[in-house]
């Protein structure tokens, strides 16, 4: 396959997240993979928050979801902040990230740790330890990127792409979102979508969060799952960089 082919081919793919995978959502995650093995989506992502009270039978439900083909990612470790905000986390979190930018006010060290225990909690409760961790709300703050080559996982990702440890290389990928639960994030999202559906670079990722299902752009959803031809896994898509 050409250059050219190739890239045509990546404009057509995407690939599906869905996030904030903790025990009070995993009701909301089962609705969310029925939804998408409806529209012919089985490979995906699911982006975990270990640090959260889990049950055996809960970590059970990861396994079979792993076994039947789902990756997985590490998401944090609560998911939550804690703790005073800095003048820059005050406006984030009004603006965009609420209570949910976990590194955000956060040392470099403390970032480290949390991302450190996120990794190893996977191997802890005898899950295959994950190769892409995505910080909550894509947020990674003041740690440095020159940081991550002595932490434990090979893929990073934020609101641009995703930065692969192994080649010292960031990959742009365009990227939609739907959890509209207000009019304003309704009406941005419908914007922000339509710039990144149009961008000249792909694949695309596409990012679900729990509860999407019940917000009024689930139609626009539906309707961007359907635009797709193939839907690949970041290791497919970091991958497919190498060979360009």
């Amino acid at each position: 396959m050409d250059t050219q082919q190739h890239k045509a081919m990546l404009l057509k793919s995407a690939v599906v997240s869905i996030h904030d995978v903790m025990p009070s959502t995993l009701p909301q995650v089962e609705e969310v993979i029925h939804f998408l093995h409806a529209h012919k989506v089985r490979t995906f992502t699911l982006l975990i928050v270990p640090g959260k009270e889990w049950t055996d039978s809960q970590i059970r439900q990861l396994k079979k979801w792993q076994d039947n083909g789902a990756e997985l990612a590490g998401h944090g470790w609560k998911h939550r902040i804690s703790g005073q905000k800095s003048a820059w986390h005050s406006v984030h979190a009004r603006v965009i990230s609420r209570n949910e930018a976990e590194h955000l006010s956060r040392t470099k060290q403390e970032i480290a740790e949390i991302i450190c225990r996120s990794y190893h909690w996977f191997q802890q409760v005898g899950l295959t330890e994950p190769f892409l961790y995505v910080p909550p709300t894509w947020a990674m703050g003041s740690l440095p990127r020159k940081d991550l080559f002595r932490l434990p996982f090979d893929f990073y990702e934020t609101l641009t792409g995703v930065f692969d440890v192994r080649s010292n290389t960031h990959r742009y990928m365009p990227l939609t979102g739907y959890m509209s639960d207000t009019a304003i994030r309704t009406q941005s999202l419908k914007v922000l979508n339509a710039v990144n559906l149009a961008w000249p670079v792909g694949p695309c990722r596409v990012a679900i969060h729990p509860d999407d299902l019940y917000f009024p752009l689930r139609p626009d959803l539906s309707r961007h799952l359907a635009r797709f031809d193939r839907f690949m896994t970041y290791s497919d898509i970091i991958g497919g960089a190498h060979d360009e």
